[in-house]
């Protein structure tokens, strides 16, 4: 393949999983949120919330919500970023307002909320893969932090709060509670389609037959190892007594946690392993797709 051809088809599946985001979305709404009356979190749910107290259409809703935040992205992350979600945004709102998805899957509540969630959650995953969002609430949480003491998340959660808190007191308690479902679905969601199987885990591992076990990790599992020299000891009963060690650290995918985790005990069952979870890892032996 020539390298000319590599930017044209990195083009194309983006607009394949925004597209695709955008439908999922869409059908989530229309099919399972905006019948049953239930919210997600972020500036969709801001949307799903103006449109039950005032009887607006979504598709007039969601556009204008979003706008706010998409002048923001413009400075927090660029303006690609920004008209890409603008584009997206939307998609949505003509998906909502001339696709006839179907608006009678279900009733059942407990059914809405989680696949309710789990089709949102799907569908701004995928729009996140192609380097936009769906939801702007991201886009304030960044321009916030850089003005306040508060994480990315608490900002998320203290917006959500409020959200609930609104539906609760408008909406009555249950339908904000199954809502808090619905959101927990998504967020859980989307992180699983933004990572998937390729979300990778760090392993640190200190044992006395370290040799055995780097051997094994390079030429059985073909992973890619670097080593830290440390040393081993110092217990409370034999403090003066310590030995030098390699301490080893690999990166695996989560499909091969447990095929480390039995080879280093195969070697040593009492080696001191601990993990970390690696959002983004790119370079050396790991062949993992750009990322915007």
């Amino acid at each position: 393949m020539k390298t000319s051809d590599q930017p044209a088809i990195a083009v194309l599946k983006d607009i394949g999983y925004i597209t695709a985001g955008i439908l999922i979305c869409g059908f989530a709404l229309k099919s399972f949120l905006v019948p049953n009356s239930f919210f997600d979190g972020g500036v969709t749910g801001i949307s799903l919330l103006i449109s039950e107290l005032y009887h607006i259409n979504i598709a007039y809703v969601i556009i204008p919500a979003n706008i706010p935040f998409i002048i923001m992205g413009i400075f927090q992350v660029n303006s690609r970023f920004a008209w890409k979600t603008l584009a997206a945004i939307i998609g949505v709102g003509v998906c909502l307002q001339f696709i006839p998805y179907p608006q009678d899957i279900t009733h059942d509540k407990l059914l809405v909320c989680i696949f309710g969630g789990v089709f949102m959650g799907t569908g701004i995953g995928l729009a996140i893969r192609g380097g936009c969002a769906l939801d702007g609430i991201e886009v304030l949480a960044l321009y916030t932090l850089k003005r306040s003491s508060f994480t990315v998340s608490e900002i998320i959660l203290g917006i959500n709060v409020l959200i609930f808190s609104v539906a609760a007191f408008k909406l009555g308690l249950p339908t904000a509670l199954y809502s808090v479902m619905t959101y927990y679905a998504a967020s859980h969601t989307i992180n699983f389609v933004i990572e998937g199987l390729e979300e990778y885990t760090g392993f640190t591992i200190i044992s006395g037959k370290s040799e055995e076990i780097k051997e094994k990790l390079v030429l059985e599992m073909g992973r890619g190892i670097t080593i830290y020299k440390g040393e081993r000891g110092y217990l409370k009963e034999s403090f003066d007594v310590h030995h030098p060690v390699d301490i080893i650290f690999t990166v695996v995918t989560r499909l091969e946690v447990r095929r480390l985790r039995n080879l280093v005990y195969s070697v040593d069952p009492n080696a001191f392993m601990f993990t970390s979870t690696i959002k983004e890892a790119a370079g050396g032996v790991l062949k993992k797709r750009a990322r915007h």
